[in-house]
């Protein structure tokens, strides 16, 4: 078992039955609630409970998916834990995905003000991202994570053996945020990312240690997003506003295949803002559209996609900020454009979609 500490918490890497009774030791809460959706509770909690480490516990089971991210499913949460009469010094485990663990959290620091939580990420996506950086929320509407707080959890288990209980397309968004923390932080780690041919035969231990220390570095040195941390953005202004619509969609995105073409739109603006080269940009491009395939982006919903992301939360006044990549491995935060370099972002990786698609 590996540990990554950081300034409040620290991340268990490895087993979980090896790193909970190191974390619990000398630790005396008053009750212990397990939130989970109905796949983690079928796939995951078992594995937990028949370690014989586990406490008695309450489960808390919320639907899985992020449309079930709001309000409503947190006064779900928070009327359970009221109904079992839960005090300051109860302990809330989140054992899910990211939206486990964003909402949970978020309950968690704010019921009664403030009670204890741990995350458990059982996706690749929330091992190498919501690990670090103590963000918390819900969704408004369309807007991704528009309420919420920042809160650090106690701990962070990241057991990579929860990872054989998903679909491989959620493993694959996962991947996606690897890919991100290479092109903003590490250059070497981008060139070993762009051979792989076939993402199913990762060994991801090699992987997310990496891209976590590498969110470790940003989120130490900005932890409140005033500066440095938008780097983390990187494809996720556009990324997001994609997702969002998809979401009122029959067809929604995960999160990680919404962010693959957002650093495609973004990689375009970054080579004509940020000195990114023509090469590089290719090669981007052709990687995600290898691993990520194609998704019609249909001209119809690009004033939907600029009126979202004119909600984003990164947001100064009325532009619209991203985080542009200059060679892989260098970021500059605070870049904007406007609503006609971002249709041509759109544009350029709808275009390049249907010529992959007329080669496949």
């Amino acid at each position: 078992m590996k540990k990554l500490a950081l300034a409040d918490y620290t991340i268990y890497l490895g087993p979980w039955e090896q790193a909970w009774p190191e974390f619990i030791q000398g630790r005396k809460y008053s009750q212990y609630f397990v939130l989970a959706d109905e796949n983690t509770a079928q796939y995951c909690l078992p594995r937990l409970a028949q370690s014989g480490f586990l406490p008695e516990y309450t489960l808390i089971q919320i639907p899985a998916g992020e449309q079930h991210k709001h309000i409503g499913t947190c006064t779900q949460i928070w009327q359970q834990m009221l109904d079992a009469g839960s005090d300051r010094k109860a302990l809330l485990i989140n054992l899910g995905g990211g939206v486990i663990g964003d909402m949970g959290g978020f309950c968690a620091g704010t019921y009664k003000r403030g009670i204890d939580f741990v995350q458990i990420p059982t996706t690749l996506l929330s091992q190498v991202d919501a690990s670090i950086g103590g963000k918390l929320g819900i969704d408004f509407g369309q807007v991704k994570n528009s309420i919420g707080l920042f809160g650090n959890p106690q701990a962070v288990f990241v057991d990579t053996t929860f990872l054989q209980t998903l679909p491989a397309r959620e493993v694959r968004s996962g991947f996606a945020e690897i890919i991100k923390h290479s092109l903003i932080a590490d250059g070497a780690q981008w060139e070993a990312i762009k051979k792989v041919q076939d993402w199913r035969n990762l060994d991801w231990n090699g992987f997310i240690g990496p891209s976590l220390r590498i969110k470790q570095r940003v989120v130490e040195a900005d932890p409140f997003e005033r500066g440095l941390r938008k780097a983390l953005n990187f494809g996720h202004t556009i990324g997001h506003a994609v997702e969002g619509h998809a979401l009122e969609t029959d067809s929604p995105l995960l999160h990680g295949e919404a962010i693959a073409i957002g650093m495609v739109c973004e990689a375009f603006l970054s080579r004509k803002k940020t000195g990114l080269s023509s090469n590089d940009l290719a090669e981007i491009t052709r990687f995600f559209l290898h691993i990520y395939g194609t998704v019609a982006l249909d001209r119809a919903n690009y004033a939907e996609y600029l009126r979202l992301m004119g909600n984003d939360k990164k947001n100064e006044g009325s532009a619209i900020n991203f985080a542009l990549i200059g060679p892989p491995g260098e970021v500059h935060i605070n870049q904007t454009a406007v609503a006609e370099e971002i249709i041509e972002s759109l544009d350029y990786y709808r275009e390049e979609a249907e010529m992959w698609e007329k080669l496949a």
